[in-house]
């Protein structure tokens, strides 16, 4: 029995090759101009230092610049599982405060995965987005329920506006977002 569970474990299959430069370039400067937005816009429009700078939003720049066609990096589920996720976070805060933060942390991602699924928005950078919450500072507990608006809501729109703009500026017909809405 433990054989077979090692067994399953090994190669099925070749790594993927690299893919095409052009490609790798649309990436980058999709990546660029979706972080630079938001770190403007954070700066001209918060009163905190990077406020919208989260490291889940450098994991869905990944997603949505990197691999637009993807079903992780559609728009319901980039927008969907960030939202989602922010407001998973902020229930179990506000409601299980008196719960250890190791048992706060592990709800958090495991109950956005489950809404997710159900919903159909299964964006992973959204565990990210949830864990942020649970682990962040006081400033960030102190926005309540305004945590999945702003910065959320607002810096996942703001990335989907320039991967709209980004990604179909190629002329690479492959090279389309987005491959479906909802």
């Amino acid at each position: 029995m433990l054989k077979k569970y090692f067994f399953r474990m090994r190669s099925k299959s070749k790594c993927t090759p690299r893919i095409p430069t052009s490609k790798i370039i649309w990436s980058f400067f999709g990546s660029f101009v979706g972080i630079y937005i938001i770190s403007i816009f954070g700066k001209f429009f918060s009163i905190e230092d990077s406020f919208f700078l989260l490291g889940s939003f450098g994991a869905s720049a990944v997603l949505i610049y990197g691999a637009p066609q993807a079903a992780f990096s559609q728009p319901r589920n980039l927008v969907g599982g960030h939202i989602l996720s922010a407001f998973v976070s902020v229930t179990l805060v506000k409601v299980f405060s008196f719960l250890p933060i190791e048992i706060l942390c592990a709800l958090s991602v495991s109950i956005s995965i489950v809404i997710m699924h159900i919903t159909c928005t299964m964006h992973p950078p959204g565990g990210a987005t949830a864990l942020i919450y649970v682990i962040g500072s006081e400033k960030v507990h102190d926005l309540g329920w305004f945590y999945p608006f702003t910065p959320i809501a607002i810096g996942s729109l703001l990335m989907l506006v320039v991967a709209l703009f980004i990604n179909n500026l190629s002329q690479n017909e492959l090279r389309h977002y987005p491959v479906y809405w909802f």
